[in-house]
């Protein structure tokens, strides 16, 4: 492993720098998921960016490597991290006040389709993902391979509450928006 990965933190830490500082700008929520449906995905999140930041005991087959250790793979596995961290933060910034750490109902909730939402339905996580992904190729070990893979489906688990609460809050408009953009990959899936 290139002895530079300290440089993956970097996006990470300003995602969650600018995430801090936005939540102050968000709007109050008038509806919310119930705890106990977030925490199959606060633990899925959880174990699957500890899988992609931490190199666990007992590590085993873990902690083999699915990529070659060079140079130019990590700067891809980087490049993919720093994409990934710049477009989950576009889609932030467009969201706006309607943003919340749990699927929300805001107060005065925009259903907002253009920017990175116009190519996902749900393009912080797309973004996440991608920057998950940039993270497991610059590392290269298989732990942070599976750590994408739990981190995938920690974020299927919060789509399917939101994707209710957007039909709920905007049943005409949000069908046609389904209809019209991908939840995730941009004419994929």
């Amino acid at each position: 492993m290139p002895s530079n990965t300290s440089l993956l933190v970097y996006p990470w830490v300003t995602l969650g720098a600018v995430w801090l500082v936005a939540a102050a700008g968000k709007k109050a929520a008038i509806q919310r998921q119930p705890v106990q449906g977030r925490l199959l995905q606060i633990a899925l999140g959880t174990l699957g960016f500890f899988l992609l930041a931490q190199r666990p005991f007992g590590i085993g087959w873990l902690g083999q490597r699915f990529v070659p250790g060079t140079g130019a793979v990590f700067a891809t596995g980087f490049a993919l991290e720093i994409a990934g961290a710049g477009f989950a933060l576009w889609a932030r910034v467009a969201l706006g006040g309607n943003w919340s750490g749990r699927p929300s109902l805001m107060a005065g909730h925009e259903l907002v389709t253009s920017g990175p939402y116009a190519m996902a339905r749900h393009p912080i996580y797309t973004g996440l993902i991608v920057a998950a992904v940039g993270t497991a190729v610059a590392i290269g070990e298989w732990r942070c391979a599976l750590g994408v893979g739990v981190i995938f489906l920690a974020f299927l688990v919060k789509i399917r509450y939101e994707e209710r609460l957007m039909m709920q809050a905007f049943p005409s408009h949000y069908a046609t928006y389904r209809q019209r953009v991908k939840a995730l990959i941009p004419g994929v899936f």
